[in-house]
């Protein structure tokens, strides 16, 4: 069983994928968006939910830390049912408060690399860690 966590944001959708037992998350890529013109990369997940057999979608619940929903949680439930349109496929929503400063401080702390360039990794890796956060709490 294959699961996809995605890190939903405005621009970008940070993409993970499961291994086929569900013990671990692998980043998998960023896609493109653009939430004020209706586009929400679907073509690309496409393709990826095809390539990796994709069975269920989890998506990063950006709670307030005071456990409050805001409009980026409305934001990441409206992509959840779009893709439960899209794609036919169960979709659960995972906590991911933190999940984007953890990715952070891993890049900063682990790989030393220049800002500009943890831009360019930090959705992906964030979806890897919610994913991960799903399997470790329900595997």
């Amino acid at each position: 069983m294959r699961i996809m966590g995605l890190d939903v944001g405005s621009k970008t959708v940070g993409v993970a994928i499961s291994d086929p037992l569900g013990f671990t998350a692998q980043g998998l890529e960023i896609i493109p968006i653009d939430e004020e013109k209706g586009e929400f990369g679907l073509d690309r997940l496409s393709q990826l939910v095809q390539e990796y057999t994709v069975d269920q979608f989890v998506i990063g619940l950006p709670k307030n830390m005071n456990n409050t929903s805001g409009p980026r949680v409305e934001a990441s439930q409206a992509y959840g049912e779009l893709l439960t349109k899209e794609f036919g496929k169960p979709v659960s929503y995972q906590d991911e408060r933190l999940t984007t400063v953890a990715a952070e401080r891993m890049l900063i702390e682990q790989a030393d690399i220049s800002r500009s360039k943890r831009k360019k990794v930090i959705d992906k890796l964030a979806a890897q860690l919610i994913l991960q956060n799903y399997l470790d709490r329900h595997f």
